[in-house]
């Protein structure tokens, strides 16, 4: 495998204060072995507890780690942007901070980055509540029946892209529907994809918010809007090729 590889790892973290540090160091580990260059992006969202005077603390030891902070909880969605902004290299993956995912499975990710816009994780074995399961097979149910999804696993945090994919996409999201909008669109642009199995570990430390009735309300009509945008992107895209000339041939 080729080492020539230049990646951004963005971890967007909300109170991760006891997954954090962990996190960062074995990424760092996996990518110094895999990568000609690396940087590790945590993008703080608002935090209460100490997950930002932890990175802080790694930043110091380790250069290649870098901190970016919001100032209140934006949610899920608006974390990941400002981590996909904020990211410099040719690569840009992202996944959770919470340790829910092995990063020594990049390994088997990052070739196949060489022939496809993104490499999509799918959890081979899926670790959450069954009340999580229960949300998340209830979504992919309705996600599937409004749009083409060209991955299995839509919220899977196991994801790479070329950053010049992910310039091309406009991400409205903020909150937990972030990744099924990235799927959508992906879909819809002809990028290709690869889907690789991947493992997943149950969470041991911290709380997971991905289904509170809160974020799931977000969802809904973040699901809403993105399918209005699109409907009408679709009937302006249908009215503009209707209105061009037919060319004669001469």
């Amino acid at each position: 495998m080729s080492d020539n590889y230049r990646l951004s790892i963005v971890l967007p973290a909300h109170n991760e204060e006891s997954n954090v540090a962990t996190a960062i160091e074995r990424a760092a580990e996996a990518a110094s072995r895999l990568c000609s260059d690396y940087e590790i992006v945590i993008v703080d969202d608002g935090s209460t507890d100490a997950t930002a005077d932890v990175v802080r603390a790694e930043a110091a030891e380790n250069p290649h780690v870098r901190l970016v902070s919001h100032d209140k909880n934006r949610g899920y969605g608006e974390a990941l942007h400002t981590g996909f902004r904020a990211a410099t290299m040719d690569l840009v993956f992202f996944t959770d901070a919470d340790n829910q995912f092995d990063f020594e499975e990049l390994e088997k990710v990052l070739p196949l980055s060489d022939r496809v816009g993104v490499v999509a994780g799918y959890r081979k074995v899926r670790q959450d509540p069954w009340r999580r399961r229960f949300t998340a097979r209830v979504w992919n149910v309705v996600v599937r029946a409004l749009f083409y999804v060209p991955v299995r696993d839509i919220d899977c945090a196991f994801k790479i892209f070329r950053r010049s994919v992910l310039e091309e996409i406009d991400i409205e999201s903020v909150g937990a529907m972030v990744n099924t909008e990235l799927m959508v669109k992906l879909g819809r642009s002809g990028h290709g994809v690869a889907e690789v199995g991947v493992t997943h570990f149950p969470r041991t430390s911290g709380k997971a918010r991905g289904a509170t009735p809160k974020v799931v309300f977000m969802a809904i009509r973040e699901l809403r809007r993105m399918r209005h945008r699109l409907r009408e992107m679709d009937v302006h895209t249908q009215k503009g090729t209707a209105e061009t000339p037919t060319q004669q041939a001469s």
